[in-house]
């Protein structure tokens, strides 16, 4: 079973489509892919393969866009495909702070200082 991607684009609320989502891999998980059959090893294998490794410290987190989450199941024995998009939003700031890292310039007709805002 699968689904095209204009009929999931078409049922998201707002979705969040843009050309620099694809320029790098994405990040992959692997779920229940532990166990020693030698399929499961083989499947495990060629997935890996197919994206490059990723040094965790050498990352620059705003260049992963996407996230494919593969997780296998075992009664069924089926594959199941999870494709996202990531965001990296700052936490624990303000919401006039946020909105100015995320470099969205803020209404500040209503304010009379900038301390408001921060």
């Amino acid at each position: 079973q699968y689904s095209l991607i204009k009929d999931v684009v078409s049922s998201l609320k707002r979705h969040r489509m843009h050309e620099q989502q694809f320029t790098h891999h994405p990040l992959l998980v692997l779920s229940n892919f532990g166990l020693q059959q030698i399929h499961i090893k083989l499947m495990a294998s060629m997935f890996q393969n197919m994206f490059p490794s990723i040094n965790v410290h050498r990352v620059n987190l705003n260049s992963i866009k996407r996230c494919l989450l593969i997780t296998y199941n075992t009664e069924t024995q089926l594959l199941d495909f999870r494709h996202y998009s990531v965001k990296v939003v700052p936490v624990g700031v303000s919401k006039g702070l946020k909105r100015l890292l995320q470099e969205k310039f803020p209404n500040m007709s209503r304010l009379e200082d900038i301390s408001e805002l921060l």
